[in-house]
């Protein structure tokens, strides 16, 4: 199914008519020896360029990954480039899915559920929006092909730019992307990954330049429940959202703003990491059912980026 949604009523499907996707159980780091804030391109930025605790944001780094591990999935660091200094926001540089036979993510039916061995894995490389990040996505090229990753690459004369998983999330077990656009990606990066990998995208422009990426903005917790600040969409944006979740939490602005509640992850559909004292958001999550796991990720913030900035999900 190919198809760019940018309004409730361009929707022509359920999500139940979809494609299943497994979750990934791997998770890709970038090791922190070079993370510094060294430029601007963000408003987060903006009163820290050389103010990181390089000793703190190693040991928030290592509480992370930590933590992966605890939760019983398989990590791999990819090490840092000098001169690269947002390469540890590792979300960014690149798409990961698994495509087909047929030539689609997630495949022509349900019963892709099963093992995910049997099918290809493929990733979209990036087209970095800021010159100072562009270098960072051939690392992650090269390590994708090691390790038997079809790469795909967006034709540049049509899309300027296009940041991974910062603005593009797989919706839990379905083959379907919520991907925005407006501040780092173009919206004619969509048309080209729905008519590459056969999945619905599920469009919102961003209005907030401080949540200038979705995963900023909106983090999908399960198939059902998403957490969100709404102030950083359009109103067909949020109407959207609605139309999909049968859940949606609402990050208040301290949380979303000051301490990136919402740059959270759940990588099983029910620990919630997140950045140490969103309380409000906090307790709203654990109403709902999830097991909150807090992190200081202080240091990484200065750079506008928190938990779910810090990671890259794959199979």
């Amino acid at each position: 199914m190919t198809s760019i949604v940018t309004k409730p009523e361009e929707l022509t499907f359920s999500l139940p008519d979809l494609p299943a996707m497994p979750a990934p159980g791997r998770v890709l780091l970038v090791d922190p020896a070079y993370f510094d804030v060294e430029y601007v391109i963000n408003p987060h930025m903006q009163d820290h360029v050389g103010n990181v605790d390089k000793t703190a944001a190693r040991a928030q780094w290592e509480a992370l990954r930590k933590a992966y591990e605890r939760l019983g999935i398989d990590v791999h660091v990819l090490p840092g480039a000098e001169g690269l200094p947002d390469m540890v926001f590792s979300a960014n540089q690149s798409l990961p899915c698994l495509v087909s036979a047929d030539g689609s993510a997630g495949g022509s039916g349900a019963g892709f559920a099963g093992d995910s061995n049997k099918f290809q894995r493929t990733v979209v490389m990036s087209i970095m929006n800021a010159s100072q990040r562009k270098a960072e996505v051939p690392y992650f090229e090269q390590y994708y092909r090691s390790i038997g990753y079809e790469i795909l690459h967006l034709d540049a004369e049509r899309t300027a730019c296009f940041e991974g998983m910062g603005d593009a999330l797989w919706h839990p077990g379905r083959a379907m992307l919520w991907g925005a656009y407006g501040f780092r990606s173009d919206l004619s990066a969509y048309e080209q990954i729905t008519a590459m990998l056969g999945v619905p995208v599920i469009a919102l422009e961003l209005k907030d330049p401080s949540f200038y990426h979705l995963d900023t903005c909106l983090c999908i917790l399960n198939e059902q429940t998403a957490l969100i600040y709404p102030s950083a969409f359009t109103a067909e944006g949020l109407a959207l959202i609605h139309a999909l979740f049968d859940v949606v939490i609402e990050a208040p602005q301290g949380d979303a703003l000051r301490r990136f509640a919402v740059n959270a992850v759940c990588p099983d559909g029910h620990h919630v990491l997140i950045q140490r004292g969103c309380d409000a958001t906090n307790k709203a999550l654990q109403h709902h059912g999830f097991e909150v796991m807090e992190f200081d990720t202080e240091e990484y913030i200065k750079s506008g980026g928190s938990v779910f900035c810090m990671k890259m999900l794959y199979w």
